[in-house]
C-alpha cells in the first residue's frame, strides 16, 4: 500500500525539465523568431518596392508631360524659355557682302607705280654724293690746245648709250640740238657754275627741269664733230670762260 500511495503521489508531482528539453524549446522559440523577422522583411521589402515603383511611375508621368511640352515648343509653343532655347541651337546664317568691281583700278595701279618710281628716285638721290663722276669710261683727251684749236673741255669715251649724269643738283637751262656737240645739255647749279655735256645719243631731260647730284640725263652716242661715241664735259664758273675740269673734280673728290 505504501508504494501505490508513493506512486500516485509522485504522478502529481511538478515535472523539471530536462537539458534535452530545454534545447528543443529553444529552438522551436528560435525558429519562430527567424520566421516572423524574414516575414517581417519580406514585408518591408514588398512595401519599399511598392514605393520605388509608385515612385518610377510619377517620374514617367513627369518626364512624358515634359516630351510634350518641348515637342508643343518647338512646334511655335509661346513658352519663350524654349523657343530662346531652339533657336540658340538653330545654325546662323551671315550675309557676305558680294565684292564690288573696281571701276578705276588701272588708275589706282599708275598712280602707286609713278608714287614708288618717285619715292626710289628720291631715295636714291638721297644717298648720292654732293658730286658725282659725269660718266663712266676711258678718260681720252685733256683740256687745252688740240689739232690746232683750244679743246675746253675733257673726253670720257664708252658705248653708245653709257648713262650720262648731272654732276651737282641745279637746273637745266639747255637741252637739245647745238653746233659742233650733235645734242648738248647745260646745267646751271645753284653756285651760278655753268657745266656742259656734248655729243648725247638721247637726252633724258628738258629746259627748266629740276636735277640732282647723280641723275642720269642722257645717253652717251656720237653725234656732231666727233670721231666716236664718247663725252664732252666743260665747266664754266660763275658762267663765265672754261676751266679745267680735272683739277675741278679732284677738288670734288672725283677723280678721271
Amino acid at each position: 500500500m505504501q508504494n501505490t500511495t508513493q506512486r500516485r503521489t509522485s504522478k502529481h508531482r511538478k515535472q523539471e525539465p530536462t537539458a534535452k528539453s530545454r534545447f528543443a524549446m529553444v529552438a522551436v522559440a528560435t525558429t519562430a523568431m527567424t520566421t516572423a523577422g524574414a516575414a517581417g522583411a519580406t514585408a518591408g521589402a514588398t512595401q519599399d518596392a511598392d514605393k520605388d515603383i509608385a515612385l518610377a511611375s510619377e517620374n514617367t508621368t513627369i518626364l512624358a508631360q515634359g516630351e510634350g511640352a518641348n515637342a508643343e515648343g518647338a512646334q511655335g509653343s509661346s513658352n519663350p524659355a524654349a523657343a530662346e532655347g531652339n533657336n540658340a541651337e538653330a545654325p546662323q546664317i551671315l550675309e557676305v557682302p558680294q565684292a564690288k568691281p573696281v571701276s578705276d583700278l588701272s588708275q589706282q595701279l599708275d598712280s602707286v607705280l609713278r608714287f614708288a618710281k618717285q619715292r626710289t628716285e628720291a631715295d636714291l638721290a638721297a644717298r648720292m654724293p654732293d658730286f658725282v663722276k659725269p660718266a663712266e669710261g676711258t678718260f681720252t683727251s685733256g683740256f687745252g690746245p688740240r689739232w690746232g684749236s683750244f679743246h675746253k673741255g675733257i673726253d670720257i669715251a664708252n658705248a653708245v648709250g653709257t648713262a650720262i649724269r648731272a654732276v651737282h643738283d641745279g637746273t637745266v637751262i639747255d637741252s637739245g640740238p647745238a653746233s659742233g656737240f650733235g645734242n648738248w645739255i647745260r646745267i646751271k647749279h645753284d653756285d651760278g657754275t655753268v657745266t656742259v655735256y656734248g655729243h648725247m645719243a638721247t637726252l633724258d631731260v628738258k629746259v627748266g627741269d629740276r636735277v640732282t647730284s647723280g641723275q642720269k640725263i642722257a645717253g652717251m652716242g656720237a653725234l656732231g664733230f666727233s670721231t666716236g661715241s664718247h663725252l664732252h664735259f666743260e665747266v664754266h664758273p660763275n658762267g663765265g670762260d672754261a676751266i679745267d675740269p680735272k683739277p675741278w673734280l679732284e677738288e670734288r673728290g672725283i677723280t678721271l
